[in-house]
């Protein structure tokens, strides 16, 4: 991982091993790459601008005495996501480590303070809103789209960036133009498992199954339909059910009836396991394919979904076979520090907010949110473990590579990987 251009991290005599074993440049601190700008475009048509409202607090400083610089993350360390945020504080701490290990941020340490969301909005709200209070210059997180709305409506309120981990659904960065992501949106990740489903499973009529109570899901579910049926495919049957359902016979039976040749199936892994578990108990075959989006990227779907879940396609941001260095450097790192591999894809992006909030933290004109609001702004070309990460004039959502991935018994198999040239403004 490159922290380029930080030159307020470490003098230029000390660029020695850092992030992973890569040293700092030393140049200005307006982007990420030693530039001044730049389109920052990256997938192939210049975004469609957003008035994003401007943050309404002044947000918080460093004082010039103080010797640790605060960041706060809001994870889910309790609740039905719990794997997420376990992986999530994980990565941000590797992130932390690294950054105070190569003497921190002009002789300052990174202080990372988190608060638990318990997988649920409100409590996110909370925990932010604590969070700021106690000083912290800017905020991490979550996953979930619905708790994430809630923590950018206090970033804005009291004027501190957020960076989201992996909340995808695309309406979230335009509470205000101090809220970013590293992950993509569903803007892609929908149509992506459109093209997927019709292109390369060579899937004509498919049906679609939602959490309704989950903006993620049917977010998710509209981006999707949009594409499918505008490539020529045909959405037989749409079902719905609600986050913490366990039995989904109603909705199987409806299904059966459509024969669909394809579930998409746009939940998180907690209802998306036992419904196709159920799903081929009751009938519907291996012949008709089941696929979604992140939202099933757990171990726990391989444990509720069995065998049935097996073969099924996902989209996601990174995979741990992927040839690029920073995956491999990435890996390295977290094995010498937590053991194994992160169980889920939010450690690397878990690592990847926190990296970048950090490189623009560096990168601040002053220890100030605002500063460090208008370096994320200018980013470009910040080299993530999920992906090269831009954005200035992008409103917020970096354009990034999705991949699908396969269940196998043995966790997550690469498909194909998709440029977002490739899908948006087809």
């Amino acid at each position: 991982m490159k922290f380029r251009n930080t030159i307020s991290v470490l003098s230029c005599a000390a660029t020695a091993a850092l992030f992973l074993g890569a040293t700092l440049g030393c140049g200005d601190k307006t982007t990420s790459n030693g530039t001044n700008g730049g389109n920052g475009g990256g997938n192939g048509d210049a975004p469609v601008a957003v008035n994003r409202p401007a943050p309404l607090g002044e947000g918080n400083s460093v004082a010039t005495g103080d010797d640790v610089i605060k960041i706060g993350l809001i994870a889910s360390q309790n609740g039905n996501l719990r794997p997420w945020g376990v992986d999530s504080v994980d990565g941000a701490m590797l992130a932390v480590k690294q950054i105070n290990d190569a003497g921190g941020i002009d002789g300052k340490q990174i202080k990372l303070v988190v608060g638990d969301s318990n997988s649920k909005p409100e409590e996110g709200k909370n925990a932010a809103e604590k969070l700021v209070s106690e000083g912290v210059i800017g905020l991490i997180g979550e996953v979930s789209s619905g708790i994430t709305a809630q923590l950018a409506d206090v970033a804005k309120e009291r004027g501190v960036p957020l960076v989201a981990v992996g909340a995808t659904k695309p309406d979230i960065t335009t509470k205000g133009s101090n809220i970013f992501r590293v992950c993509y949106t569903d803007d892609l990740q929908g149509p992506v498992m459109a093209v997927f489903a019709f292109r390369d499973l060579g899937l004509t009529k498919v049906a679609i199954v939602t959490d309704v109570k989950q903006p993620y899901s049917t977010g998710l579910s509209e981006t999707f339909r949009t594409k499918f049926e505008a490539l020529g495919g045909e959405i037989v049957d749409v079902q719905n059910y609600e986050t913490g359902s366990t039995a989904f016979n109603g909705q199987i039976a409806n299904l059966k009836a459509k024969n669909p040749q394809g579930l998409f199936l746009s939940g998180y892994f907690n209802e998306v396991g036992p419904f196709v578990y159920q799903a081929r108990d009751q009938g519907i075959g291996k012949e008709v394919y089941v696929f979604g989006g992140d939202g099933w990227d757990s171990a726990e779907i391989l444990n509720s979904g069995g065998d049935a879940i097996l073969g099924g396609y996902f989209c996601n941001h990174y995979n741990e076979n992927d040839d690029r260095p920073e995956v491999a450097s990435f890996l390295a790192a977290w094995k010498a520090e937590h053991g194994g591999v992160p169980g889920t894809t939010m450690g690397a992006l878990g690592y990847d907010a926190t990296a970048l909030m950090i490189d623009a933290i560096g990168r601040a004109a002053e220890l100030n949110s605002a500063s460090v609001t208008e370096a994320l702004e200018a980013t470009v070309d910040f080299k993530g473990v999920s992906g090269d990460i831009t954005l200035l004039d992008q409103n917020g959502n970096p354009p990034k590579r999705a991949i699908v991935v396969e269940l196998t018994n043995d966790g997550q198999s690469f498909t194909k990987a998709y440029e977002a040239s490739e899908i948006i403004g087809e």
